[in-house]
């Protein structure tokens, strides 16, 4: 059920883009534009704390979004996830990738990955609320 305020519709409706069937896409689809939605709640969260520099901004978002958090994020949330979520996130985790992380080891790679694919998954299917409850889940501290 999509609801008219979605950023995501707001962005079909502008650039008159057609509805997909997203089951289709690869996984690793699905990870790349879930790494920019979660990235973006990342900043925002750290913006919204305050203004501060720019360098502080940085560091403190690199180490909410690096793999290695990713991938414990992605652990915690295993209980919390319906069987269609866990098997978005076998696939993303499963995914064949030309590379990886070089500060992760591969395992806490995979496990990133089947995380971006869960949140591109739910962004590509309107479900915004969804995303918000198992990030704030998830998120460390």
């Amino acid at each position: 059920m999509h609801n008219e305020n979605l950023f995501l519709d707001k962005i079909k409706e502008e650039f008159g883009l057609e509805e997909v069937d997203i089951k289709t896409y690869s996984p690793l689809t699905l990870a790349f534009i879930g790494d920019c939605v979660y990235d973006l709640i990342i900043r925002t969260l750290l913006v919204c704390e305050g203004n501060r520099g720019v360098n502080g901004l940085h560091k403190d978002k690199s180490e909410l979004v690096k793999a290695e958090t990713q991938a414990k994020m992605a652990e915690a949330l295993k209980e919390y996830l319906t069987e269609e979520e866990a098997d978005i996130y076998r696939r993303g985790r499963n995914a064949k990738t030309a590379s990886h992380a070089k500060n992760a080891g591969i395992g806490q790679y995979h496990k990133a990955t089947g995380f971006e694919a869960l949140i591109g998954y739910l962004y590509l299917q309107g479900k915004e609320e969804r995303i918000l409850e198992l990030v704030k889940k998830a998120l460390p501290g």
